[in-house]
């Protein structure tokens, strides 16, 4: 890879540079912007720090938003709001407070049976609904990509994952009877 040159990129000052230098650009820039907007929607600042990094490395890979977007902060802003709005969301699922559940009250000198049992009842919900909602599952619970990501993969509005996910998890509590 001696050769290969990274991929140029328009700068904040409207340059051609390649990512590196204009994530190092947006990250001294709008940093503490972005650490600040994650603190406050997580309420921890060690949770902030990891999601600011997910944010620009998310920024990295997704470059190509920033064109679209008017601000070079307005893009940043709208990653991280999305990015730690899913990561609540995702804390709060019904299925992890079953599964964490489940873990306390496993023995200490398990032997895999539960994680075995686990992955059979995840199977057997999956396997109860379309391929699509399967993926649409998938990609959003454990990928943890944003309902966006989710149906542009997938080649559906937004409203139609959002209906299949809901779906799922109501038919999930209704399996699980998570109080």
């Amino acid at each position: 890879m001696a050769g290969a040159s990274p991929p140029v990129l328009t700068g904040i000052d409207g340059g051609q540079k390649d990512r590196r230098t204009v994530l190092r650009e947006l990250y001294t820039a709008y940093g503490g912007s972005v650490y600040g907007r994650c603190r406050y929607l997580l309420k921890d600042a060690s949770r902030a720090e990891d999601a600011m990094q997910e944010v620009f490395a998310r920024a990295l890979t997704h470059s190509e938003g920033l064109r679209d977007e008017s601000s070079p902060l307005a893009w940043l802003m709208k990653i991280a709001t999305h990015h730690c709005l899913n990561q609540l969301r995702a804390e709060r699922a019904p299925w992890r407070r079953w599964f964490e559940r489940d873990e306390l009250a496993r023995p200490e000198g398990d032997d895999g049976a539960r994680k075995l049992e686990t992955r059979e009842l995840v199977r057997s919900l999956l396997s109860r609904v379309d391929v699509e909602t399967q993926a649409a599952v998938v990609h959003y619970w454990v990928d943890g990509m944003t309902l966006e990501e989710v149906a542009a993969m997938l080649g559906r509005s937004v409203p139609t994952v959002r209906k299949r996910l809901e779906q799922f998890a109501a038919m999930s509590n209704e399996e699980l009877k998570v109080p």
